[in-house]
């Protein structure tokens, strides 16, 4: 039932003489009719026994101006309370993880990732030091075992699949939602086939910094002038917007202080993600920032002490693992790989993994190369046509049948040097194959891993056109392998080279790997003493001398 007209003007007339009761009034009306109130019944003119006086309309109001306040008051500590319940349900739902490898600790499947003995776990517990614990494949890993735990689209053949290769991208989605600073890293050796061309679905509009990994096994008297600027070139191609680019050797430490430098300056509070292709050296690389933060800071020093495991096997991280590296907020996280379907570490068996990871200084290997043993019908071929009508194998995951070439071309191999080089004839390549694929011709290894074999089942045809014969025509780069630098005229032939009555334009050769893996073809990678001789620096405008980002190392 309403107040009378009059009550209500009686009402609105007090709350004027007394503002404090105005502001009281204006408070949101659920809480001021929840409490039940008593209403006095009244005539329409408010005449009549019933009519309330001033007194009673006074000591009602001020009891429900009470009512209200204490209902307020109920209500915030309500609110407290719900937020200190929540914050203590999220705190006790977090997950611990081991801290080499960052997947959840357990206590039920001995094989799987993240497996603790109950005894351990408990006693950690106990204690309050899970973030201490590693995980019983880490210990396997730490001792050169070749253990994977990543399967599906990009994952690995051979030994027990935990979790796919989508699983893992998906633990890297709420990048793009947050404010972070991304460093990025790509492998020299295999650029091509870890540069994550669409890293931005993944990181957002975050900023990125791009660091360059294993410049160390590059060849002997390489300049890193000449590879910082062709890096940058090509990342350029990619309109990938970097803050700025850095050469560096988590091995040697080469370039790491420039990077450290670079991310204090610009990580502004943000957490530092460090984000990569699979088996790129994310936690070798982390483990050398630690090590040169450790000189000057503490934190980084105290973090050491539980860094991110080290292993060959693409796929040793299997979550995020946060690591206290800063002393003034934010926080540095290691991230799993992500795990490509176009590379080669994706089609051969796990245990032949360690094969496609150079383990020291890559030095070329050319053809034809008058050291090589060969058999009397490629010899004479050789000698006679010079590359024309041979097929070269590396291992047995890459053929080259060279199918129309200058007699001086010349072709050589940059990659890991347990992958052996065979020469053939083209027309008896089908047949060397299938006998020797296994056994001179490995990866792959083993009867086994043969009976699954997919064989090299992709071909692509290369029409190489080229300029000049002062340099290489281009680089045949193959994913997570390597490259094959081609140069239409041996560098010790160009002297004495005429190109008169030459009818051969441009280089024809026929690719075959297995079928995932990527086939690129780019500007040839100046590396070794004749990279720094032939390399020649692009003219820039000012506009392009602004908007590219500068490199170290």
């Amino acid at each position: 039932m309403a107040l009378a007209p009059k009550s209500l003007s009686t009402l609105s007339s007090f709350s004027l003489l007394n503002p404090t009761l105005t502001k009281c009034h204006t408070v949101k009306p659920p809480f001021i009719v929840c409490k039940s109130t008593q209403f006095y019944t009244s005539e329409p003119n408010g005449a009549g026994p019933s009519a309330p006086t001033r007194g009673d309309i006074f000591l009602e109001r001020h009891s429900s101006l009470e009512a209200s306040a204490s209902v307020l008051t109920e209500n915030k500590e309500s609110n407290k309370k719900n937020k200190k319940e929540k914050v203590f349900k999220l705190s006790s739902c977090v997950i611990n993880s081991c801290y080499g490898c960052g997947a959840p600790l357990q206590t039920s499947e001995t094989e799987a990732p993240g497996y603790v003995d109950l005894e351990t776990y408990n006693l950690k517990k106990k204690h309050r030091q899970l973030r201490t614990v590693l995980c019983g494949r880490c210990r396997l890993l730490s001792h050169g075992h070749m253990i994977t735990a990543v399967g599906g689209n990009g994952g690995y053949s051979g030994g027990k699949q935990f979790v796919t290769a989508e699983e893992l991208r998906e633990k890297l989605s709420h990048l793009r939602h947050q404010k972070a600073l991304i460093v990025k890293l790509v492998d020299i050796v295999d650029f091509n086939g870890s540069f994550l061309a669409r890293v931005r679905d993944i990181a957002g509009a975050n900023p990125i910094i791009l660091v360059v990994t294993k410049v160390d096994l590059l060849p002997k008297g390489t300049d890193l002038n000449c590879v910082g600027d062709w890096v940058v070139e090509a990342t350029v191609k990619k309109r990938l917007n970097v803050l700025s680019v850095h050469l560096t050797s988590s091995k040697s430490l080469v370039g790491i202080a420039g990077v450290v430098s670079e991310i204090q300056r610009e990580k502004k509070g943000r957490n530092v993600y460090i984000l990569g292709s699979a088996n790129v050296g994310k936690s070798a690389f982390i483990n050398a920032v630690l090590k040169m933060m450790s000189y000057k800071d503490p934190v980084a020093a105290a973090a050491r002490k539980y860094k991110p495991i080290q292993s060959a096997v693409p796929g040793t991280t299997l979550g995020p693992i946060q690591i206290d590296a800063f002393l003034g907020g934010g926080k540095l996280y290691d991230t799993p790989g992500v795990h490509l379907h176009h590379r080669q570490a994706a089609v051969i068996h796990s245990e032949d993994l360690p094969a496609l990871a150079p383990q020291s200084q890559i030095r070329g290997r050319s053809f034809p190369n008058p050291q090589l043993v060969l058999d009397k019908v490629t010899a004479d071929r050789l000698g006679s046509n010079g590359l024309n009508g041979l097929s070269i194998f590396w291992g047995g995951l890459v053929r080259v049948d060279l199918m129309k070439v200058l007699p001086e071309t010349r072709l050589t191999f940059f990659g890991p040097r347990s992958l052996q080089i065979h020469i053939v004839p083209t027309e008896e390549a089908d047949k060397f194959y299938r006998k020797e694929v296994g056994v001179l011709l490995t990866p792959p290894t083993g009867k086994q891993k043969l009976d699954n074999w997919i064989g090299l089942e992709t071909k692509r045809e290369l029409e190489i056109k080229y300029e000049d014969f002062e340099k290489p025509a281009c680089d045949v780069a193959i994913s997570g392998l390597g490259w094959i630098s081609v140069e239409p005229v041996d560098q010790f032939l160009r002297t004495s080279y005429s190109s008169e009555g030459e009818t051969v334009e441009e280089l024809s050769l026929l690719v075959h790997v297995p079928k995932p893996v990527e086939i690129f073809v780019r500007p040839p990678l100046p590396v070794g003493k004749a990279g720094g001789e032939w390399y020649q620096y692009r003219e820039l405008t000012e506009k392009e001398m602004d908007l590219r980002p500068k490199w170290y190392f």
